[in-house]
């Protein structure tokens, strides 16, 4: 007995094709859409592709651009099947192809369930190669003449300038790196010399942060050296008072970013996996409705759709079966292919 069968007559068809028809185009529309957001979270990657530890975060808007790219290819031939479906001299050609086209679907709704997962998952990853980038990135911020690092300050100024962040964790990051170069340095100053000196790495530390970090909506002249000495500013006091420079980290501010995209690309390929659900399940009310006609030469005779041609469990018994005789198959192959190897 065929799993959940509909009756159908002509014009339940024709409504049946029609609304097919939308919905497909419709899933090509969430193809453009899904392609266009792996593109922008691409450009979004490579604007701070200095502060990625590696290349790996590439990975999941590249699997988007091609999983819109076969969005489309599908949905579009999903309408093109069911605009030609009420047509008797049309439709024959594509019947063929509609099994292959099945099995296709429910291998690429699979994949699309495990790109949705990605995006859920890889933010952990993010976060680890954004931790250790920026990182690196505050270490290098003063090397502006090295090749490969000459634009590292510009992209952390920008960086902290748009997310309104501070350092790695907090703006203390600052405080363990030199981010001033040697050669703006003045080495005959006293108190210049005092402090290289005194580090054992010969590096010029302070409590200071760059000018990105400063916040244009405090009322107060930005403070922005000497930020733990409160003798250096007059009526302040760094514990009690609120500063006026961005006090959380910029790893926690592009994470939250970088993961509300992933997060809404991840809904999105929900939809769709929904979507592309809708519409195989359409498709296949329709072409069995088209291939069990009461009278094959009169278009307008009733027919019966359905889902499975048998019910659910023996059409999973029946694959199961399959899968065993199709393993089996490829024993005796991998034996007989010794014995000759052996005579």
């Amino acid at each position: 007995m065929a799993f959940m069968p509909v009756k159908f007559d002509l014009p339940k068809r024709v409504k049946l094709a029609q609304a097919l028809w939308l919905l497909y185009w419709l899933s090509v529309m969430v193809g453009i859409l899904i392609f266009s957001l792996g593109i922008f979270f691409k450009i979004e990657l490579r604007k701070r592709s200095e502060m990625m530890d590696n290349n790996e975060s590439h990975f999941v808007p590249n699997l988007l651009i091609l999983m819109g790219m076969i969005t489309c290819g599908v949905n579009a031939f999903g309408g093109k099947v069911c605009h030609d479906s009420l047509d008797p001299v049309k439709f024959p050609k594509w019947k063929p192809m509609l099994r292959p086209f099945f099995l296709f679907c429910c291998g690429f709704n699979l994949l699309l369930l495990v790109t949705a997962l990605l995006c859920f998952l890889m933010q952990f990853a993010l976060y680890l190669t954004l931790a250790e980038g920026l990182k690196n990135g505050i270490k290098f911020y003063k090397d502006t003449d090295t090749p490969g690092r000459c634009f590292m300050k510009r992209t952390l100024d920008m960086t902290q300038i748009e997310f309104r962040c501070c350092g790695n964790n907090n703006f203390r990051d600052w405080f363990e790196v030199q981010w001033i170069s040697n050669r703006y340095l003045d080495m005959s100053n006293d108190e210049v010399k005092d402090r290289v000196l005194s580090n054992v790495e010969g590096k010029y530390l302070m409590d200071s942060v760059p000018f990105s970090c400063c916040n244009p909506g405090s009322p107060r002249p930005c403070i922005q050296h000497h930020l733990t000495n409160n003798s250096a500013h007059y009526d302040y006091d760094h514990r009690i008072e609120e500063l006026n420079i961005w006090t959380h980290g910029c790893r926690e501010a592009l994470v939250s970013y970088y993961g509300g995209i992933m997060n809404s690309i991840g809904a999105l390929i929900i939809v769709t996996i929904v979507l592309e659900s809708v519409d195989m399940a359409g498709l296949k009310y329709l072409t069995t409705s088209l291939e069990t006609l009461s009278d094959p030469e009169n278009p307008e005779s009733e027919s019966e759709g359905w889902l499975l041609e048998k019910g659910f469990k023996e059409t999973f018994v029946e694959l199961m079966t399959k899968i065993k005789v199709l393993g089996k198959g490829n024993q005796v192959e991998e034996g007989g292919g010794g014995e000759a190897a052996a005579t």
